[in-house]
This record gives structure tokens, sequence and C-alpha cells, in this order.
């Protein structure tokens, strides 16, 4: 028996475990000893606290292991509270395959490596090594650490004192995995300083290289029977092939992505091409710093570098200040509306200052290999450039992201072709000798959850929907307050601020605001620490304030130990993977449906496309993305079978348009308050009821 532990690689399995082939069930029959582990009495009433046999778990567990069995593709959404971490868990566990498990966030992943996977590996018994596998980005790296030691340019105290801090941490770390080191910031300056990327890696050349933990971290996923990655991880090895994900994904045979709801997004980040000001100036400066220190007057180091700077700087200033926070779509020779012949000399500039460089150091790369990298650095820049001076590619969208920097993107509309081609079929295997799982909480509105199998290419998968086992009847209710103004309304932020202000002051707090845009954020943040400033009793959270985490621990803490309650302002990523069980969260107040934004490049290259079909736009994209948005949301009120709580969507489309019935469909089946009356007697009640820190006294 082994354990996952704390390390990123569990300890060894006898006689080769899992990779070798874990003792197989009787006949192959995988089902029967699933079916027994989620028995009453069976090894999940000794590994899980509070277990009991759930209908929908059990389900979710048996269909696993027939695909397992059988190979082929699997689609299951999995209700809140079904528990579907234990059900694709149990039978990858018990079939002796090897195993490869992807999920959304490093965070997540830490949860399912440190937490789940040992619990389990433990009840069963079984001989089965595990390991973490992250992106190079999150393991310290040793060569970076010591040139940021020497590099004078440090950019104050406070990151003085966290290299300092690194490099103590670094003398006792086995793994160099950052998330383990207490306290460091994961907006830290200092942190890209510490680790490499592809780009600047050195590879075999690197005088550290034995030593490196991103190495080890591969030769641990190499060697084990069960390798947690996450989404991030799995698309940009598809795209590059450089993660160590070439040599491990040929050896797996059962794989299994759960969070699938973000697969399609976090794949068309990385099946297309990018090109960013940043990355050009980041060459510069370890260009110069490379040839300053350790080629000073082979090269005039000052002149390259600079060259690249001012070409990356002058790309944007073609761009303009007008445009600063957009993306502009790129149909023609230059994006948006700026001028194609300035665009293009811009682009020459760029690709004359890349090669440039690439002359220089051709002449100095035997002396260290920190110049042959820089090399290939230089070649790769210069080869995205000459793209995105070239037409876009056919079936994909071309735009720019304009802020302080500028980011070039061509992207694929979907990952349906990879997903066939890459994955399915991977190295020309047929889909049938593999077992793919997918599986989230929400992955559409319809019975073939089209929303998720479309874009995935996997309209041919198995599906099964298992429901979510708690009584939302009677644990929540949902609101629409038809007397706000409708959302593109100026008046309508501040009076949603007002809602806010008024529930959280019955509840003491206890409540979270998700808003669909930045400046919602911003208006019904600051109306709600004006409101409440100097406030006892409540204590009012907006995002960016703090890191996520953060937040997240306060928010969860909630009035406990004489603390005032809190409200928690926050968009985009705490609409989903944010989990506060018990009275800190029982309000949730959405500002407007999640529709995607009209305007953004690959949302008008979607619709388009559907138009060009002869299919609705609306009906087939943005009332979907929207419906599956709203439960992510929603997701967030109700999640154990004690917990109580009111939805409140202040949007009165969902109550008016013949749309919002299958909005309101999508979500979980709870009672509707139809008035203000109605709502504050909810709200009073919630606000009546012993707290659960209490309520077991």
């Amino acid at each position: 028996m082994t354990s996952a532990g704390g390390l990123h690689g569990g300890a060894a399995a006898p006689s080769g475990g899992a990779a070798a082939g874990l003792p197989a069930t009787a006949g192959g029959d995988l089902e029967r000893p699933v079916h027994d582990a989620f028995a009453p009495g069976g090894v999940l009433s000794r590994a899980a606290d509070h277990f009991r046999p759930r209908t929908g778990q059990t389900e979710m567990a048996l269909a696993v292991a027939r695909t397992i069995e059988c190979g082929g593709a699997l689609v299951v959404e999995a209700g809140t509270g079904v528990g579907k971490t234990f059900s694709y868990l149990v039978p990858a566990l018990l079939s002796g395959e090897r195993v490869l498990l992807s999920t959304a966030t490093k965070t997540l992943q830490d949860q399912l490596f440190g937490r789940d996977l040992p619990r389990l590996v433990e009840a069963l018994g079984l001989p089965v090594r595990t390991a973490l596998l992250k992106g190079r980005g999150s393991y310290l790296c040793l060569h970076r650490m010591e040139l940021a030691r020497r590099d004078a340019t440090l950019p104050d105290r406070t990151a003085v004192r966290t290299l300092a801090k690194i490099e103590e941490w670094a003398q006792v770390t086995r793994t160099g995995d950052l998330a383990e080191l207490p306290g460091l910031d994961e907006r830290s300056a200092v942190i890209p300083l510490v680790t490499s990327t592809r780009e600047n890696c050195l590879g075999t050349q690197c005088p550290k290289f034995r030593a490196c933990h991103v190495n080890l971290a591969r030769r641990e996923a190499l060697a084990a029977d069960v390798v947690v990655i996450n989404h991030h991880l799995f698309f940009a090895d598809l795209a590059v092939r450089e993660s160590g994900m070439a040599e491990l994904l040929p050896t797996v045979r059962v794989a299994i992505f759960d969070e699938a709801h973000q697969l399609n997004e976090t794949g068309v980040q990385f099946l297309g091409a990018h090109l960013t000001t940043g990355q050009l100036l980041d060459f510069g400066r370890d260009c110069l710093a490379a040839g300053l220190q350790l080629a000073r007057g082979l090269a005039d180091w000052q002149q390259v570098a600079s060259a690249v700077e001012r070409a990356a700087r002058e790309l944007r200033l073609v761009v303009g200040k007008s445009a600063a926070g957009a993306r502009l779509r790129w149909v023609d020779e230059a994006p948006g509306d700026v001028d194609a012949g300035d665009w293009g000399r811009a682009l020459d500039d760029l690709h004359l200052a890349c090669t440039e460089a690439m002359a220089a150091l051709s002449t100095v790369s035997e002396i260290a290999p920190d110049f042959v990298r820089l090399f290939e650095r230089a070649e790769d820049l210069a080869q995205r450039v000459q793209r995105f001076a070239g037409p876009c590619e056919a079936g994909a969208v071309r735009w720019l992201d304009v802020g302080n920097q500028l980011r070039l993107v061509e992207s694929p509309l979907d990952i349906a072709e990879a997903v066939q081609s890459k994955m399915l079929r991977h190295a020309g295997e047929e889909v049938a000798t593999r077992a793919w799982i997918f599986t989230s909480a929400t992955l559409g509105d319809d019975a073939r959850l089209s929303w998720f199998t479309e874009p995935c290419g996997l309209e041919t998968a198995e599906v099964l929907r298992v429901g979510s086992p708690f009584d939302y009847a009677s644990q929540a209710a949902v609101y629409v307050p038809r007397h706000l103004p409708k959302p593109g309304d100026p008046a309508h932020s501040p009076q949603v601020a007002a809602l806010a202000a008024e529930a959280a002051q019955v509840l003491g707090g206890r409540t979270m605001v998700l808003t669909t845009t930045l400046r919602a954020l911003r208006a019904i943040g600051d109306e709600l620490q004006r409101r409440f400033d100097g406030s006892a009793q409540v204590e009012v959270l907006v995002q960016g304030q703090w890191p996520k985490r953060r937040l997240i621990e306060r928010f969860r803490e909630g009035g406990s130990q004489g603390r005032a309650g809190c409200v928690l302002v926050a968009s985009a990523s705490f609409w989903e993977g944010v989990d506060v069980p018990g009275d800190a969260l029982q309000l949730v107040i959405i500002d407007k449906l999640p529709f995607p934004p009209p305007g953004d490049p690959l949302v008008d290259a979607r619709a388009q496309r559907l138009e060009a079909q002869g299919r609705s736009a609306f009906n087939d994209y943005f009332v979907p993305e929207a419906a599956v948005a709203l439960k992510q949301g929603a997701g967030r009120l109700i999640r154990r079978e004690s917990d109580r709580g009111v939805l409140v969507v202040c949007d009165t489309r969902l109550a008016r348009m013949g749309y919002g019935r299958r909005l309101m469909a999508a979500l979980p089946p709870m009672r509707l308050l139809g008035s203000k009356e109605e709502f504050a007697q909810a709200l009073a009640e919630l606000s009546a009821e012993p707290s659960a820190a209490t309520a077991g006294n």
C-alpha cells in the first residue's frame, strides 16, 4: 500500500504496480467490485467522512467502469453533490490500468493529488504509484534563480526579500513546486525570474539539468500508475510537444478530464498561434544580460537588445492609445482601424530586429548554452512575426488584444479537429482502444449536452446526465426582481448594489455578488464599500484587492470569532470552482444574464459560422453559453445537503423574454419567489436560522 502524501511521486509500487498490471478483477468484470465499493459498508464508507450511498454516484461509477473495460468516450454531467470525484477514481484505480487525470486548475490538482487520491489508495489497499505534473512555470528553476541573484535590477526591496525567502526554501524542497512555499504571493514579480519558460529553458545544456525540478517531476510521472495534470498542461503539449506528455500519453489507456466544461476554451488558447510584445521585451532583456555577463565586447549587445525592444514598442505605438483594453478583430492586413501601411512596416522592422539578433548570437553560440537557446528564441520570434505578416489560416480567427502590451492571436474556433485527430485517434489508433472520460457539473442544457460535445468533437460519445441529490425545492429559492431597470440602464449597477446592501444587512454578510463585466464589478464594489464603510457588522471584499486565495479564505471565515460577516463582489474566475459550504454563503446575486460579449472576435466568428450553416447563432450559441454560465454561477450557492440560500438574478429578461424559460430550466429546481415580500421573508428565515457553528451544540 502506498500513499501520495505531500510528495509529487508516491512510494514505489511493489512488483511494478498498475503500470505493470495490477491484479485484474475476476473475469475482467470491473462493475462488480466498483458496485461493492459504493455499497453500504463498502470501502468508501471507511475512506470518506460522512459517506452515504447515492444512486447517482454509483450510476456514474458503473458507467465509467464500463467505458474503461470497453474503451470509447463517455461524457458525464454530474450535478453538484453527486460526488463525481470518487465516481471516476474508484473504477480507475480498481481497473489496474495506467491513468491520466486532468483537471481545470493547479489548486484542484493539488486537492486531487494531496487529499482524494491518497485517501482512496489507502482504503482500496492498492499498490499504486501516483505523481503530480504541472507546467514548468510552477517549478523553481535553479539556474534562473542564480541569474536572478546576480541581477541588479530587482524591482524593489520586497522583491529582494522574496528572492531570499525562495533561496532559503530551495535548500529544503524536494519537488520545487512553488505552491508549497508558504506566504508566496502568486502575483509576485519575482516568480517569472525564478521559473523557466519553454522559450528560455536551456534543456540538457543547463548547468543545473541533473537537479532540475521539472525533469524530476517528469521522470516520476513516466514511472507512475496515476498521473495528475491540468488542462493547460495537456493542451500546451498537444500544441508544442514539449511538456513531457509526448512520452507519457501513449502509455496511458484511461484518460479522465474533470471540470471538462473548460476544455474548449482552454484548448483554443494553445492550439493556435500567439505573439506578445512582452515576449519580445523579455527576449531583449535576456539577450542583454547574457551578452554582458558571458560575452562582453564580442557584440554590441546594447544595440541588439534595444533594436528588438524599440521595434516592439513601435508596434504598440502604431495601434495607439484609443484602443487600450480592446480586442480588435483582424480580418484584413491590419487589425481593427489600424493603418495597414504603418502596421506592415512595424512588423517588417520587428522581423529585421529578430534576424539581426540571430546574426549576433550565432557568433557566440559556442561560448555558453544560453546563447544557443537565445538564438532559437530569436528564430522562433522571427517566424511568428512572419506568420502574422501573412494571411490568417482558413477556419481560424485572428485578433489583437490591446493593453500596455499587445497580444497577437490566431485561434481555431474550437478544439473538435484536435480532439479527433490528436486525442481520440492518437498515433493512428482508433478511439475504441482507449477510455476517455469527460465530466463536470455543467456541460449543457439539452439531452445530448451539445454545448460541450459539438465544439469538443464528441458528438458520438456516450452521454450520461446524473442529477444532484440535493433537495433544491426546500434548500434554495430563486428571485428575479422585476422592479430593476434593464441591464443596459446606467442605474442598473447602483440598484443591484442597493439590493445587495439591504440583503447583506439582514443576513450580516453571507453574500456573494457575481458580475459579468469588470465595469459592473467596480461600480457595485465601490458602492457597497461606501455603504458599509466603518461598519462592524459587514466587511466588503472586492476581487483584486487581495490574491484570490486570501479573499476566499476570509469569505469562508464569515462572521466567526466575532468578526464581521462578508460580502464578496467578484467576476470571471469566481463564477466557478469556488466552494463555500455552510452559512458563510447564503445569498448569491448575479447582476445580469451572462451572454457572451458581442464584438468579441472569437464570439463573432463562431456566430458567423453557425449562421453560414443555416443555424441560429442566438439559439444555438448565445443562449446555451448563457445557460451554462448561469448554472455555474448558481452552483456556488448550495454545496451540501444542509445548505440553505437564495439566488437573485438581477435581469428582468429572465422573467419576461421567451428564452428566459430555457435559461430558468437550466437552473437547479429551486422554488420561485415572485415578489419583494417573498424575498424579504426568505431572507428573514435565513437570518433566523442557527449558524452551522452553533447548531450542533
